[in-house]
Parts: structure tokens; sequence; C-alpha cells
């Protein structure tokens, strides 16, 4: 590696800091592209939360997933890129296209930029959402990499985007991609410490939970995994030469239904856990809300689902171990009780 230049786009976002904290430790130097100048700042903020003060090893470039302008810069001189940004909002949008285009576009417009630039080889941040989707889940039967997201059926927004910019991108590689390598990685809910107030909409939930925001649990299961773990997993597939033309399931043990995140979270946090439920609301109230909450809409069509996942192929592989579930989830307890993000307990 010795000081190799690696471009992670979204920096400023929870996965793409945590891919740059795990490329300096590594020791590689970290170009990383926001949308704005004052961006940078809040990116410098939580690497210095997770322990970095990366100094002349981190650089900036201000590129936008819509626009052209800005990423031949971000791409020059960079061996391998870890495209990490992509619209993941806590709400359903008003229009679909407000996702699907930036995802889709945007995942384009850096493998067409990384190309040009004779870069090595892209790693995707995808999503279990382009794998276990629009399909009825089989007990037993774990979805793997070879399962795609059937877009025929009726799917949320974020899920059509995520599975058409990864076959976007894997199509662009077959057929205009020259020497350029892909590897993709697709996580399931992505948990760990948060680095600020700017966090993801896994997190969210945990910090909802906490807060007592959530009168009662839906009847639901979704898989966990560990922001470091994904981040190390990116850095697997960047350099690993089994890891070229290959996507990666990123998940830790099986899906978990939302009692069991809160009763581990009410077991291993003691007072601090005192406003999580772990009543389960009934399917009839929860479809309820869904005809009223557009949020809430998303869920309806998951209730009691006996989705599941498995990392093999990612262990086999590339030698992944992830940490456990609860580690990851009680990790994001604590860290947004330590950097004051949840309310205090009466």
């Amino acid at each position: 590696m010795s000081g190799e230049l690696v471009l992670v786009t979204g920096g400023s976002g929870f996965l793409g800091a945590h891919c740059i904290l795990a490329l300096l430790k590594a020791g590689f130097r970290v170009r990383t592209t926001v949308r704005s100048a004052s961006r940078e700042a809040d990116v410098l903020a939580m690497l210095k939360v997770g322990g970095a003060e990366p100094g002349d090893a981190l650089s900036f470039a201000h590129a936008d997933l819509m626009g052209d302008k800005g990423w031949p810069e971000a791409v020059a001189g960079c061996r391998y890129v870890l495209h990490v940004a992509s619209p993941f909002p806590p709400g359903v949008p008003k229009h679909e296209d407000d996702l699907i285009v930036p995802a889709r576009e945007g995942a384009l417009r850096v493998l067409r930029a990384a190309r040009d630039a004779g870069v090595e080889r892209v790693v995707l941040t995808s999503s279990f959402a382009a794998i276990g989707y629009g399909q009825t889940p089989v007990a037993g039967q774990p979805f793997t990499e070879e399962n795609w997201t059937n877009l025929s059926e009726k799917v949320s927004a974020y899920v059509k985007s995520k599975t058409l910019a990864e076959r976007g991108a894997w199509d662009f590689i077959n057929r205009e991609g020259g020497s350029l390598e892909l590897a993709v990685v697709n996580p399931v809910g992505i948990f760990g410490p948060v680095l600020g107030p700017d966090h993801s909409t896994s997190t969210d939930f945990i910090k909802r939970l906490m807060d007592g925001e959530m009168p009662g649990l839906p009847r639901m299961v979704f898989g966990v995994v560990d922001a470091r773990d994904v981040a190390d997993l990116h850095l697997r597939a960047m350099t690993d030469p089994a890891a070229k033309g290959e996507r990666f399931l990123a998940v830790s043990g099986d899906f978990m239904t939302t009692r069991e995140v809160a009763r581990t979270l009410k077991a291993r946090l003691g007072n601090a856990g005192s406003r999580i439920t772990t009543r389960v609301l009934p399917d009839w109230l929860v479809r309820i809300v869904g005809l009223v909450d557009r949020q809430a809409a998303q869920i309806v069509t998951e209730l009691g689902k006996p989705r599941n996942a498995t990392s093999a192929k990612a262990m086999r592989l590339l030698g992944w171990t992830p940490r456990s579930q609860e580690d990851a989830l009680v990790a994001t307890a604590e860290s947004l009780i330590r950097l004051g993000l949840v309310k205090r307990s009466r």
C-alpha cells in the first residue's frame, strides 16, 4: 500500500467516514468527495471522534453525483475508488426518481471517471436491498449473492434505486469498462459507533428506541452489521484479487426481530435502556398507521416475512470475520450516549 491514494465518495456520511478511518489506519492516503467545502469540517470532526488526525494523508474534492464537474479531478492519481455515496433518506421521497436517478447516474458517473483516469478497481457500496426484495422469502433458505431483487413486484423507491444502480454498474463494466475492475459490497442494516449527529437511518432506529419514541415494535426482521466491519470488507474487496467481478453480502449472523434488538439493548444498557419498549405492535395497527404515514407504509409489506442472508462467501474468499450483532448494536447505543445524542433519563 505504501501511501497509495484511494478516493472515497461521500466522506461526510456514516459509512464513508468509517471507510476513511479504515484506510488511514491501513496506511493509505485518502481523497474524499463532499458536495461543498462547508462539509470538510464535518468530516474532520467525525474522524477526530474516530481517533484520527489525518493531516496531509487526507484531501478533499468537491463533486456531486448529479453533475460531471469535479469528478476527473477527484479520481486523478487514485489507484482505487470506494464509491460509498448514495442517498438513503429516513422517509419516502415524493418521487422515486429523487432516489433512483442520483443513485444510478451517480454510480455511472464515478465509473466513467475512474475508467478514464486509469483506476485499477472500484468497490461499489450496494445493499441487501438489491438482493432480497420483490420475492417471498423461504424459511431456512438465506439469500446469497446469487439472488437479485425482483423489480417486477412492488418495492420501495430506495430498494429500486439500489437495485438499478448496481445493475447499471455491472452492465457498464461488461459493455465499456475497459480494464477497470469492479467489486460490490451489499450490506444489510449498518450499525456501530456513531461519529457525529449526522448518522444513518439504521442508527437512527436505535436512537428512536432509546428516546422512547417508539410505543411498540413492528413484527419484522432485519440484518445487522457493524460499520467498522463493512469498511473492513470494502478494503478486502479493494485489494484482494479474488474479489474482482464479485459481490459480497455483509451481515453478521442471522437476521434479528425488532423485539430481539430491543431486548439486547435493554439487557446491556442498564438504566440507559429504560425507555426502550419490547412490546410488539399488532399487524393490524401497523397497517392502519401505514395508510396515513408514508414512512410506515414501507414497513407494512415486510411484516412477518422470515427473511435471512449469509456472508459465507465473504468469509470464505476474503477471510472476513465480522463482530457479533449484539456488539454492533451496543456500540451504536453507547456512542449515541457518549455524544449526547439521546434524551436524558428522568
